[in-house]
């Protein structure tokens, strides 16, 4: 009973690390598609590619966040020593990165064409596409790090 309540603790901390993690990916996803374009013109577009250096900055931010609040809150450490606990997150994160962008491009480019109104907030087609990949790749994440990182 005792292991149940733990491991239901340890996915709701994941969920909100996860869930502030993707708060700052999004803010910064809107920041750099906001700003970006102004810099780099073909960051809009580039070869077919939908803003890839926004995707990756604004994966950075969230990855780096989701690292501390997940050594912090949710996972204990491991039998890793935090140099190679840090570099397995990273690898991990880095696929899943490369994940992430490949969902991004698909949902953008076929799935979310319009606006979703939200009567507060309307959502662009390519913070939807951000947001519902974040969603995607967030649930492997779990497993993949709880398993292999955390040995959990």
């Amino acid at each position: 009973m005792k292991e149940i309540l733990i491991r239901q603790k340890q996915v709701l901390f994941f969920i909100i690390a996860g869930g502030l993690s993707a708060i700052v990916e999004i803010g910064s996803f809107k920041i750099f598609s906001t700003y970006l374009p102004h810099f780099f013109v073909r960051e809009t577009n580039f070869y077919g590619i939908h803003y890839p250096l926004s995707n990756v900055f604004s994966t950075s931010c969230g990855i780096i966040t989701n690292y501390f609040l997940s050594i912090w809150f949710v996972f204990e450490r491991g039998k890793h020593s935090k140099r190679k606990e840090f570099a397995y997150f990273m690898v991990v994160s880095f696929f899943s990165t490369l994940l992430s962008l490949g969902f991004f491009q698909i949902f953008y480019s076929f799935i979310f064409k319009d606006n979703i109104n939200l009567f507060f907030y309307t959502l662009s087609p390519e913070m939807i596409s951000k947001i519902a990949a974040i969603l995607l790749v967030s649930i492997l994440n779990y497993s993949i790090k709880k398993k292999v990182i955390f040995n959990g």
